[in-house]
């Protein structure tokens, strides 16, 4: 009979052997690796001939049979035992105890004795595998000969049992991290197809864009070798295999091909499902077969149908010409895909007939454009005037430029007008014409405005809102009373007229802009700039072409062209029938000042019109002061025009102690800018040392 007992040194070195066992064990962290570098170490500590793991299935909540050495020992019919079989392994997992039997050579056995007797086993040795988190099983080992496994090597093997036991968790705790770590990336795959997908939603407006983008979405998590649509026209009730990417290369957009009732995507539609067809239906398929596009050479075909709540638009058809079959997780994640797919599909088909109506649109609009030129090229700047043809000749010379263009006139004069005749006739015009003006939008959001901002860039963005610059990108950005923008404002519009590029409020993003800027102002610009109120440099940028707007005053031929036309429209709008306008009313009109100009003209004929009950406009001649609401009245016996307005403005400067500007001098008392009440006191030879 042989023994395991064992001298100091006997002791030593297997503490030392036991030391190389556990630094073997925890560099392996597979549960593989680690069953056949124990079955090795082991030897070095424990005589044995057979070793096995009895390992508890939590799931099954069974014993599981892992035989380690021989490695040619056949396995047992049963390799999965119920605890309540009561077998040494399972007594030994749930007592926590190291059992050893000895094998009788005859009589009844348990299955798992029955099969070591069967072997040629004597002695059987079985310790837990236990860890301070859980039960493992059971670690058995054993020999042909009666070995005597006395109590101190027992207690050794107790210990080589807890370094097993360690050894095996970790590795089956690294197997379950590496299958949950698959399981997420296959998760993130998955997920970013369907995000690419969505971009895909309003990308690509044509099918074959379409189709090319499924398709590189899809390699990663489906490969294949084609792909196409089959499209279903519901009016014919035709199936056309009509876009097809073949071998990964390019996109076509084939003519279209129509497929027989009983083809693939035909029977796909039919059944509603994803179906999947082989290599051997395919080529017993028949003519159905042969005259889909994607069916020859392909090994697997997988046919998706594309539906949306307004009806079905056909098939995503994928092939494979390689031998991997598609798996039940691939269909899955196809059928998924196929949503978007349709939605975009449907997007694209949508634009597509969108065009067609555009492009005829277009043609239709070019016939209207031409009969509009033959009006006139500016059909709402009325004026045959010197001023007005100068003018005109201008808007023409830099139309078809992108240069900056800087409107420079009175307020009422018609300047914004002018910048929409520029954007009509330069090559932007069919972008959009975007109006900002400086003096309407409070300093405080004029940025947030002209730029944009992201969600909580400040208190109440509660959303991200593009800017005047980005709505204008392509076209034509008019930036009225440009010289009311605060300075640092002006700062970074100058950066947009150098770089072509900003950033939104709370933004660290730079974007870029393709923006034509036309600004205005009735502000004399070179003034602020040597008062500091304007910068010097975004002056020079803004005014590559200044454009003088002329006031009224220096136009009076036009006046009666415009009083007709104010006067016929606004009859119009009131469905009145047009006033005359008699020649004493249109000298009187034509002799005023007009410190507000064009936008003073049309108000008063708005109130004439309105006043008028006869034949003839009857404008209050009132009306024709320069402060709305002025008490006097017209008296022609008192003089022209041009003495009530000098008697008018003497008046104002007499009232405000001969302060011109301010909020108590004389222009805010007359209702005018203080530069249009210089200018009318130049023109009327006013000096206040004359009163």
């Amino acid at each position: 009979m042989g023994g395991f007992l064992a001298s100091t040194d006997q002791i030593l070195a297997r503490y030392e052997a036991l030391l190389r066992i556990s630094k073997s064990l925890a560099g392996h962290r597979s549960i593989a690796e680690l069953f056949e570098v124990l079955a090795a170490r082991l030897h070095e500590v424990v005589p044995f001939d057979y070793l096995a793991l009895i390992l508890h299935d939590g799931a099954t909540n069974e014993m599981r049979l892992v035989i380690l050495e021989p490695a040619d020992l056949p396995m047992p019919h049963v390799t999965h035992l119920p605890i309540a079989d009561g077998g040494p392994g399972a007594i030994t997992w749930m007592t926590q105890k190291t059992d050893v039997i000895r094998i009788p050579p005859s009589g009844t056995l348990r299955p798992a004795l029955e099969f070591l007797r069967a072997i040629g086993r004597q002695v059987s040795c079985w310790l837990p595998l236990t860890t301070a988190r859980s039960r493992l099983g059971t670690l058995s080992f054993g020999s042909c000969e009666q070995i005597d496994y006395g109590p101190d090597a027992l207690a050794f093997m107790e210990q080589v049992a807890a370094h097993v036991a360690v050894a095996v968790e970790n590795a089956a705790t690294f197997e379950d991290l590496q299958r949950a770590q698959e399981a997420l990336a296959n998760e993130r795959d998955e997920l970013r197809l369907l995000l690419d997908l969505n971009t895909l939603l309003v990308s690509k407006h044509d099918l074959a864009g379409v189709v090319t983008h499924v398709s590189d979405a899809l390699q990663p998590v489906v490969a294949h070798d084609r792909i196409g649509l089959t499209l279903y026209d519901a009016a014919s009730g035709v199936l056309c295999a009509a876009v097809v990417r073949r071998d990964m290369e390019e996109a076509e957009a084939m003519r279209g091909v129509n497929v027989a009732d009983g083809s693939p995507a035909a029977v796909a539609l039919a059944r509603g499902v994803a179906t999947v067809y082989l290599r051997d239906e395919i080529e017993s398929g028949g003519q159905a077969f042969d005259g889909f596009p994607l069916a020859p050479g392909a090994e697997y075909l997988c046919c998706v149908p594309l539906m949306t709540p307004r009806g079905t638009l056909g098939t995503l058809d994928v092939a494979r010409t390689s031998a991997a079959p598609f798996t039940p997780d691939e269909i899955e994640l196809l059928a998924r895909a196929s949503v978007q797919v349709a939605v975009a599909v449907e997007n694209a088909m949508m634009f597509t007939a969108l065009a067609d109506r555009e492009s005829r649109l277009a043609e239709e609009k070019g016939y209207l454009e031409d009969e509009v030129r033959q009006h006139g090229e500016f059909g709402e700047i009325i004026g045959t005037s010197v001023a007005v043809r100068r003018l005109l000749k201008a808007v023409k010379t830099v139309a078809p430029t992108d240069a900056t263009v800087l409107l420079l006139g009175e307020t009422g004069t018609g300047k914004e007008l002018i910048a929409r005749a520029i954007h009509r006739s330069s090559g932007r015009q069919g972008h959009t014409f975007v109006r900002l003006s400086g003096a309407a939008v409070p300093t405080a959001l004029l940025e947030s405005e002209l730029f944009g901002y992201e969600k909580g860039a400040f208190t109440g963005a509660v959303a991200t809102r593009p800017g005047r610059l980005e709505l204008a990108d392509g076209g034509t950005l008019f930036l009225d009373e440009v010289g009311d923008m605060a300075l640092e404002v002006q700062a970074k519009l100058l950066r947009v007229l150098q770089e072509r590029e900003f950033e939104r409020l709370g933004s660290s993003r730079t974007r870029r802009v393709d923006v034509r800027i036309i600004a205005a102002t009735n502000r004399d610009l070179d003034e602020m700039v040597v008062e500091g109120a304007f910068r010097r440099d975004l002056y020079y940028r803004l005014s590559v072409f200044p454009v003088q707007v002329p006031p009224l005053r220096e136009r009076r031929e036009d006046i009666p062209a415009l009083a007709r036309y104010f006067t016929e429209r606004f009859a119009q709008r009131m469905r009145r029938a047009m006033p005359a306008i008699s020649p004493p009313v249109m000298d009187a009109l034509c002799r005023w000042e007009w410190p507000g100009n064009i936008r003073e003209l049309e108000n008063v004929i708005q109130r004439a019109v309105i006043l008028t009950t006869g034949a003839d406009l009857r404008v209050p001649l009132s009306d024709l002061q320069a402060k709305p609401g002025a008490a006097i009245e017209f008296e022609p016996e008192r003089g022209t025009l041009r003495d009530v307005t000098r008697d008018r403005i003497l008046q104002a400067l007499r009232d405000s102690g001969n302060v011109v500007s301010g909020p108590s001098g004389a222009a805010a008392r007359l209702g005018v800018k203080r530069t249009t009440l210089q200018s009318m006191m130049r023109r009327l030879e006013i000096r206040r040392p004359s009163f």
